[in-house]
């Protein structure tokens, strides 16, 4: 058996540890937790015992006794850099459709387990790209794909199937296989779509093989709930739940998400460009990779690496065609 293989193996049957599996979880509890949107061991591990015990109806030092379990079975910790290298030899690409874009994001597209975000004005190209990531995800690896499923959160009335059967069809796919592919949910709150992510934890743990979550946009509805300068507080809050639940699931499913940001004018700025991401600190922080987009010359756009851990603030040129991004137009 080949060394990789050995190591799937093992990783499968860690992801296979089941909630009944720690001390003081019965079904009845398990299934009280997967009401309230705890699937896993993890979910569990990062529970406070107050939280649980009212979630569970057990006692605090049961609660505890199965978190301090649930976090053994985890191994939760440090560990050194070259182990944490190793986990991340598993992370995937999805190509963007354009070189140049991906030359910008380090070379191969977006990354799973990562958050990259697009924020840029009405037409910069932020839904064109996030449709054309629902069709490219379902390539084999070879070709720049991560052979899985989309899920796209459509918050604005984005999503539009003919637009996917002319990109599919650009490619030479099957254009009811690429729609067939997508899973698509319309969210009409912001309740409504922090609940999709539990839907989303749901159907990868029933064998859902989702590679990229694409929201679109992250933050209208809680841009529309919480106005006000009263409310900032509360949104900002709510917003930086959502976001780390967001991350969580990226990490433990290793998959990707793309989210688009809508922008405002910061009446401050004297000089320079004054669009500024709607969502402040919170978004930019969670964000592993940040890009906006703008119009350019003769019918281009424009994307410009803001933020990422391990790459230079760079920009690049793109063009929105009939086959989805690409680099010419």
């Amino acid at each position: 058996m080949a060394k990789s293989e050995a190591k799937e193996i093992k990783e499968e049957k860690e992801a296979e540890t089941k909630l009944t599996d720690v001390p003081g979880i019965g079904p009845g509890i398990a299934a009280k937790l997967e009401a309230a949107g705890v699937y896993d061991l993890m979910g569990l591990a990062v529970m406070s015992p107050a939280t649980l015990s009212e979630m569970a109806g057990v006692g605090e030092a049961v609660a505890r006794k199965a978190i301090q379990a649930a976090r053994g079975l985890l191994k939760l910790g440090f560990v050194d850099g070259m182990e944490f290298a190793k986990k991340r030899e598993n992370i995937m690409y999805i190509t963007t459709g354009s070189s140049n874009m991906n030359n910008l994001l380090g070379g191969r597209g977006i990354e799973t387990k990562s958050l990259t975000e697009a924020y840029g004005a009405f037409g910069s190209g932020k839904t064109q790209l996030g449709l054309t990531l629902a069709v490219n995800v379902q390539l084999p690896v070879e070709k720049g794909g991560a052979n899985g499923k989309a899920v796209f959160i459509d918050t604005e009335g984005t999503f539009r199937p003919e637009r996917i059967r002319q990109i599919a069809e650009g490619m030479g796919a099957n254009p009811e296989k690429v729609l067939k592919n997508i899973l698509v949910a319309r969210a009409f709150n912001s309740d409504h779509q922090m609940l999709l992510v539990d839907k989303i934890n749901e159907m990868v743990k029933e064998g859902e093989p989702i590679k990229v979550v694409i929201i679109d946009s992250l933050t209208a509805h809680f841009r529309a709930e919480f106005t006000g300068r009263g409310e900032l507080a509360d949104r900002q809050h709510k917003l930086n739940k959502y976001l780390h639940s967001l991350m969580r699931m990226a990490e433990m499913h290793n998959l990707a998400i793309y989210v688009t940001n809508q922008v405002m004018a910061n009446p401050a700025m004297m000089f320079g460009d004054p669009t500024t991401a709607v969502g402040g600190n919170i978004v930019a922080h969670a964000s592993t990779y940040r890009m906006y987009l703008r119009r350019g010359k003769q019918g281009s756009r424009v994307a410009k690496l803001i933020d990422s851990p391990n790459l230079p603030d760079n920009e690049a040129q793109f063009f929105v065609t009939e086959k989805g991004v690409k680099d010419e137009g």
